[in-house]
């Protein structure tokens, strides 16, 4: 099967949404980009809006609004395709976020959020982390929002050093990874009972490298299996349904932030930041169906 590199040139891509004319949406999050971006099906970049602050993870909902995880202006904004700004959320009864990473909307037509667990500017430099940065107190969280009304509805979980990606399965059970440890976290959040968090993979493989690595973006297939990008590590790792590794997908760079499933076919589209670019990964099956609520917000 034959990869290619779908985009080339682009500022630090995250975010990556498919669409079903084979274009795709994704973020930029370098200092001379910020913005979020069209790429036609032949790859070329057209912007959609530039947010000021560094856009992290998308998510599209049914009337193809785009909702956007803007990490440095700590809020969940909501943008029309012709880049209008509709709604803005930036926080619980408890405060602000910190630094909204990844977004996910679920079967209850709700969206979910990470949120990495610490403002941007005690732990990163550009792209690059501080000195300390396993060292300091990280509160990484998952939130429930309810868009229509936009506000948050509550925190499902805390505490997570170094919160990211998000993806429900096909039975409505939410998953959020945590960077540091390399542990993805299952939640019944649609039990009776508060939701409890419950390990149920972890995707670091052992090397000599004295670098950070850790799981960022990722997505369910139709197969029933995970797919998550894993920084530094320079793969996706696929976790079967009971959380064992069942293969490492090499890719041609080593900073894999996040990943899409193309809308037709069965292709993972893989943004990645050391090179800039987007890689089409040929795969097995096609992804799970997304849930895109529609909302009615003009």
């Amino acid at each position: 099967m034959q990869r290619k590199l779908f985009a080339t040139g682009i500022g630090a891509p995250e975010g990556p949404v498919c669409l079903p004319d084979g274009s795709m949406y994704i973020t930029e999050m370098s200092a001379d980009t910020c913005c979020v971006t069209r790429l036609d099906p032949r790859g070329r970049r057209h912007v959609i809006r530039k947010t000021g602050g560094r856009p992290n993870g998308l998510a599209v909902d049914g009337d193809g609004n785009i909702w956007i995880a803007e990490a440095i202006l700590r809020a969940v904004i909501c943008i029309a395709p012709d880049g209008r700004e509709l709604s803005r959320v930036e926080g619980d009864d408890g405060g602000r976020f910190l630094f909204p990473n990844d977004l996910a909307f679920g079967p209850d037509g709700h969206l979910y959020l990470t949120d990495t667990g610490m403002i941007a500017g005690d732990f990163i430099s550009g792209q690059s982390f501080v000195a300390n940065f396993m060292d300091l107190s990280w509160d990484g969280r998952v939130f429930e929002i309810d868009p229509k009304a936009g506000r948050t509805v509550r925190r499902i979980d805390s505490a997570i050093r170094f919160a990211n990606g998000i993806a429900f399965d096909a039975a409505g059970r939410l998953y959020a990874n945590a960077s540091f440890t390399g542990d993805v976290y299952c939640y019944d959040i649609f039990g009776a009972g508060p939701p409890r968090r419950e390990v149920f993979g972890n995707v670091l493989q052992p090397d000599d490298r004295p670098v950070f690595k850790g799981p960022d973006g990722m997505k369910f297939g139709a197969d029933g299996r995970l797919y998550c990008t894993v920084y530094n590590q320079g793969n996706v790792t696929v976790l079967d349904s009971d959380g064992r590794v069942a293969d490492r997908l090499v890719l041609d760079g080593e900073q894999p932030t996040n990943l899409a499933f193309a809308a037709e076919g069965t292709t993972l589209m893989v943004t990645e930041v050391s090179r800039g670019q987007v890689e089409a990964v040929p795969v097995h099956c096609a992804g799970l169906a997304l849930h895109r609520p529609k909302l009615g917000l003009r």
